[in-house]
């Protein structure tokens, strides 16, 4: 896993190392955990509103089955 280099004031850094030791955790496995949560719901978020657009466009396949190459022949 590579390794990332972070800038934090000094008064967020000592309130985030409490937390995380009342937490039972690290500073570095808490951001981790924060970011998977903001980042995961952002990409979430993304494919939602993608499958609600495809619901909107109101198309139908009549059943028809695609293949690969079928994208080819468009």
């Amino acid at each position: 896993m590579p390794n990332v280099t972070i800038s934090l004031d000094e008064k967020l850094l000592k309130t985030g190392r409490e937390y995380a030791k009342k937490h039972s955790t690290s500073i570095n496995a808490l951001i981790r955990r924060l970011l998977e949560q903001k980042v995961g719901a952002h990409l979430s978020h993304r494919i939602d509103e993608c499958f609600q657009l495809m619901d909107r466009a109101g198309v139908n396949s009549s059943g028809r089955r695609w293949k690969r190459g079928d994208l080819y022949d468009v």
